[in-house]
């Protein structure tokens, strides 16, 4: 960085001119620190991970705030070592996380039951039920589908919620006071309304028909928090909350915040994937495939969630719970068993070395079969997963193979859910791709290309990821005029870092399109694993 260039970030910085974005994701908190024109300045970071508790994927909710406190900070040394200043303020601020999931306080504020994340598939009689009733699609990790399904179980704390929110509504609560969400966000709550920019008032009195003989002391509406779209103002950072996300008390209160809003929404806005026939997918411990609708689909899909974009545009949205979990673990084996051997390779060089082998491989994967199943998987209809690998005696088991097989598998739910989409007509002029599939130079490019038959671009921002994407969406809240739209906005931001994108090749989606059969047809195998192997 030139010397003039790092006096205009020092400036910015010290003068509270630039823009905060924290994300909460999956496996990683991370924070963004951007200018008004959307160029990152400084990050930071935590690895945080769920765990199973009771049957139950959850994070303790200790563990959001001393994951948001070790992020800040490294991001707050980030921007002293870079740049010789405190930062102590920002313009704008805005708070992510992942969407869906299930978070239900009484009227003191108290949590009712440990935090039911979106990776539980634990909802299937309330999403079939709800699908039913609403003719909408439910998916299992939506809130509504948890509230419903606590409400069949008769379970006790049902009487008592005062509050419903996601993860990124509850930070944001707590950081500014406020009860609010981004619409992107709470679409995987509840179904919206794009017309009205609110959730759908018939299916919210329909609800509340439906489970009135339970005389309850609320409705629906009056539990979730209220919806703002992409650009508005959603409160002022308190002192409480600034001394939430830095306990030294550096931080001043006073930022002002714009609606919190999911991971989804977030990896619309950091691929500028928000005009009709955009598509992004983003691709980490899960996978989803998100294409902004230019029509409603023809009818009801179980497998397809519609949501919103962050400025309330329907999109219809492929999601896979399980994506890189599975291969993840495998070269963390590679890796160890590499060291075994008396190496001692850094685990981005054993990622980089191993995913390339990918495309030296037969197209199909010489016969292998992997199911990569670290959770449940609504789109395949599995509420548990048991990772497994299954080879033939005259398959061509090579570390090639086994390596693309991985990463083949790993996309075919979400495949199978944007085959429904396909053939309703739903598609993209190309796909922007973000997130840590993508991170070996070509290889994810070309594997999603392969697996969705649709031309791949990744942004030279993408490894950016959703906190800055949030962070644009805290910079759209301050623009200068409020007359522009989001997209309008969003685009002079990427007018140079769009890269090219990657046609499939006809070879990897012929070895896809056999994998994809093949992979269909080992799923008794993975069925009949949850069934044999339990506890």
């Amino acid at each position: 960085m030139e010397d003039k260039e790092l006096k205009m970030y020092r400036d910015m910085i010290s003068e509270g001119s630039t823009v905060l974005g924290i994300e909460f994701g999956s496996t990683r908190i991370k924070a963004s620190l951007i200018t008004p024109e959307g160029i990152p300045a400084a990050s930071g970071s935590h690895g945080w991970e769920n765990r199973l508790d009771g049957n139950i994927w959850t994070y303790d909710l200790d563990s959001v705030w001393d994951g948001a406190a070790s992020c800040f900070a490294g991001l707050a040394e980030d921007v002293e070592k870079t740049y010789g200043v405190t930062l102590s303020s920002a313009a704008a601020a805005g708070i992510s996380a992942m969407m869906h999931g299930y978070l239900v306080f009484d009227e003191h504020d108290n949590p009712l039951v440990p935090f039911r994340t979106w990776r539980n598939n634990i909802t299937g009689e309330a999403s079939a039920e709800l699908s039913e009733l609403f003719q909408y699609p439910i998916p299992q990790r939506w809130s509504i589908a948890h509230l419903y399904q606590a409400i069949l179980n008769g379970e006790e704390h049902v009487g008592r919620i005062s509050f419903m929110t996601t993860l990124s509504g509850y930070i944001h609560w707590k950081l500014t006071g406020e009860k609010v969400i981004g619409i992107c966000d709470a679409s995987g709550m509840f179904p919206i309304d794009t017309e009205t920019q609110d959730y759908d008032a018939s299916l919210l009195n329909i609800f509340d028909r439906h489970i009135a003989y339970l005389d309850l002391p609320w409705t629906v509406r009056d539990i979730l928090p209220e919806i703002l779209p992409a650009g508005k103002q959603a409160g002022i950072l308190t002192e409480a909350g600034a001394k939430l996300l830095d306990p030294s008390g550096t931080l001043k209160p006073g930022i002002p915040l714009c609606p919190p809003e999911g991971d989804a929404g977030t990896g619309m806005a950091a691929t500028n994937s928000v005009r009709q026939r955009t598509g992004n997918v983003s691709a980490g411990t899960s996978v989803f495939a998100m294409l902004v609708l230019e029509k409603n689909l023809s009818r009801l899909h179980h497998e397809i969630d519609l949501v919103a974009t962050p400025d309330g545009k329907p999109v219809a949205m492929a999601h896979s719970n399980n994506c890189t979990s599975d291969y993840d673990a495998w070269v963390a084996l590679f890796a160890q068993a590499a060291e075994v051997l008396g190496s001692k390779p850094s685990i981005d060089e054993v990622y980089n070395r191993l995913l390339k082998l990918a495309l030296e491989a037969d197209a199909d994967t010489g016969g292998l079969f992997h199911c990569s199943y670290v959770s449940g998987e609504h789109v395949t209809g599995f509420s548990e997963g048991r990772p497994l690998f299954v080879r033939q005696p005259g398959s061509s088991f090579t570390l090639e193979n086994f390596m693309r097989s991985l990463l083949f598998t790993s996309l075919c739910a979400l495949r199978t859910g944007l085959n429904i989409l396909y053939e309703e007509g739903v598609t993209a002029d190309e796909i922007r791709g973000h997130g840590g599939f993508f991170k070996t130079p070509e290889v994810g490019q070309r594997i999603m290309a392969a697996a969705t038959g649709i031309p791949v671009s990744l942004l030279e921002t993408a490894g950016e990821g959703g906190s800055w994407g949030m962070a644009l969406l805290a910079a759209y809240m301050n623009r200068k005029d409020p007359s522009i739209t989001l997209p309008d906005f969003l685009d002079p931001i990427f007018s140079a870092g769009m890269g090219t994108p990657a046609a499939p090749d006809p070879k990897d989606i012929e070895g896809f399109n056999a994998y994809f059969e093949r992979y269909h047809k080992g799923l008794p195998i993975e069925r009949a694993a949850v069934e044999s192997l339990r506890g």
